[in-house]
């Protein structure tokens, strides 16, 4: 009788404690429906549909800002409750775990991309994607921009990681980053202050939000733009395997090496481990080549870097960033 009674109250508890959890996300999602009126706001929602790897369990509650001030509450929000939450552009860089994230997933989305263009200047927010940015530049014969016409994800994700190819990089056009701090407050930084390095910034490194860029870009020929974005997207689809879901570049460049030259001469290209595989076309991309986990991602990316540690004592860091519940 007593162990009966025993299953009886932990089985109450066990259903107490889900009873709980589950008004705690619909409170949540209320506090949020009262702070966004142009965005979205969602619950359990998959992040797979909003990862360029096209993985990931769902989160607690997803929030999409209409507007920059709507970013600004919704941080304000989450810091005044104690809310663990993530703030993402794109997922172009994200590989999400299968059991998805608890809290709060805030994604700056084309409802924040508005672009506009003053003479040499291009002002766009942080949800545009820089591929439509390199466009509107290219529309109005700006150039500075082509190298980034090709790399996939939002403007704010770039700034944060100062994204670049084909010798160029964004430090070497922005003028001005309006940021978000911790606390949901508006802070302008000149670029001498963004701290740029190599994949990194001073929005990265404080975790900042970037809101808003200011570019400076110079006056070109429209012709020789766009001759010169072609050269890169033939480049890019010649090398790169774009056709599959994938998040780019896996690992950063070890000093003195290139990563996808080491896991080729490893003997790694076209291991596949589930759904994922160390791309044919470029063994510096993990692919998803067909319902991939985010468990087989993550466990090629260990293979790989083990082996790659095991022939070449070399430590290869990941690029892309790991999250979501264990």
């Amino acid at each position: 009788m007593l162990i009966i009674i025993k299953k009886d109250i932990l089985n109450y508890m066990i259903l107490l404690v889900w009873e709980l959890m589950i008004l705690d996300k619909n409170h949540v999602y209320r506090m949020f429906k009262n702070i966004i009126e142009k965005g979205m706001v969602l619950t359990d929602e998959p992040m797979s549909k909003h990862t360029s790897f096209k993985i990931g369990g769902p989160v607690d509650v997803f929030v999409s800002p209409g507007t920059m001030e709507e970013l600004a509450s919704s941080i304000r929000l989450c810091k005044d409750e104690g809310l663990h939450y993530l703030v993402m552009g794109n997922g172009s860089n994200l590989i999400i775990r299968d059991k998805g994230m608890r809290g709060v997933v805030i994604k700056v989305s084309d409802s924040m991309s508005n672009i506009r263009v003053e003479g040499t200047k291009l002002i766009a927010e942080a949800g545009a994607l820089l591929s439509v940015v390199s466009k509107i530049a290219l529309r109005h014969s700006l150039t500075g921009l082509e190298f980034a016409s090709g790399i996939p994800g939002s403007l704010g994700g770039a700034i944060a990681m100062n994204a670049g190819a084909y010798g160029g990089e964004m430090k070497d056009v922005v003028s001005k980053v309006l940021c978000l701090d911790t606390n949901g407050n508006f802070v302008e930084y000149e670029n001498r202050d963004m701290n740029f390095g190599y994949r990194q910034s001073r929005a990265q490194n404080e975790n900042l939000i970037v809101v808003q860029v200011e570019m400076e870009l110079k006056e070109g020929k429209y012709e020789d733009i766009k001759a010169y974005m072609d050269e890169l997207t033939e480049k890019r689809t010649s090398k790169q395997p774009l056709h599959l879901p994938s998040a780019g570049s896996v690992f950063r460049r070890p000093e003195g090496h290139f990563a996808g030259k080491l896991i080729e001469d490893a003997g790694l290209k076209g291991l596949t481990l589930g759904g994922a595989q160390v791309s044919e076309k470029h063994s510096g991309f993990i692919v998803n080549v067909g319902n991939a986990t985010g468990d087989d991602v993550i466990n090629l990316i260990k293979v790989v870097q083990k082996t790659v540690s095991d022939k070449f004592d070399v430590k290869l860091e990941t690029e892309v960033k790991i999250m979501g519940e264990e």
